[in-house]
């Protein structure tokens, strides 16, 4: 068994994965902090609450986006699991290529997502991560990383929004009966989910439009993306599990070599 990480930049996702597939997964918040110590007996309780000893972990693997979480991550998985996790960065094989102006700027997490979608539904693929911010990048039909953009995620929004505003209160992110809302709560709720479904058809139209690929597949992933997902025939496929997909898939690669 292969115990994938992905430290974001709201929560730190684990997954235990065989055979390519995920048989447990479990989510840790990534602001709270921790000793190496914690990690590890948190790592060790979450995958005993699965009936899965330490024994069965072959090795790990973790993609991050947060530098200041992974000594204490890296050195409580030595110490509890007695395994050096292999860290996505530099000098990991992703099969994918960057092309763009300064490659060190992309995200592990967007090259972990592309690496996954370019492999299980082929290129030209156009990725879109709903996370603490939103990513939509194109990878070519070669496997290169030819374009991102970023925009604040669903939650930013929110966040802002009701944090920003004396009157606005903190609500659930989820799509309101109807557009035309009548107080405020659905007004909210509103601007917030239509609002970023008309993001994210514009962006998928303009890209389509100046890539010239008016057939480009669009794979989704991310926790809130599933509502978006839902509410348009823009986005082709939506995997959960993309970025765990990723990671088994580069931890292969690396595994080969």
């Amino acid at each position: 068994m292969l115990l994938v990480i992905d430290v974001g930049n709201t929560n730190i996702t684990l997954a235990v994965m065989e055979n390519g597939e995920v048989v447990g997964s479990f989510r840790l918040t990534t602001k709270t902090p921790r000793t190496s110590d914690e990690f590890g007996l948190q790592v060790l309780g979450l995958l005993g609450a699965r009936g899965i000893v330490k024994e069965k972990i072959e090795d790990v693997i973790i993609s991050s986006v947060v530098p200041g979480v992974m000594y204490s991550l890296q050195s409580g998985i030595i110490k509890y699991l007695g395994k050096t996790p292999l860290v996505v960065g530099a000098g990991v094989k992703t099969g994918i290529r960057i092309v763009t102006g300064n490659p060190r700027e992309i995200g592990a997490d967007r090259i972990v997502d592309a690496a996954a979608a370019y492999e299980l539904y082929g290129g030209p693929v156009f990725v879109i991560d709903y996370g603490t911010a939103t990513t939509y990048d194109l990878i070519l039909e070669d496997g290169s990383f030819a374009a991102g953009i970023t925009s604040p995620g669903i939650g930013i929004c929110a966040n802002a929004l009701w944090n920003e505003t004396a009157k606005l209160p903190e609500i659930e992110i989820k799509k309101p009966a109807s557009i035309l809302a009548k107080e405020t709560v659905s007004s909210m709720q509103a601007g917030l989910v239509y609002g970023y479904i008309g993001q994210t058809e514009y962006i998928i139209r303009q890209v389509k439009k100046e890539a010239g690929m008016p057939d480009l597949k669009v794979v989704a992933t991310g926790g809130l993306g599933k509502i978006i997902a839902d509410e348009t025939d823009l986005i082709d496929i939506y995997d959960p599990m993309l970025t765990m997909k990723g990671l088994w898939s580069i931890y292969m690669k690396n595994k080969k070599q």
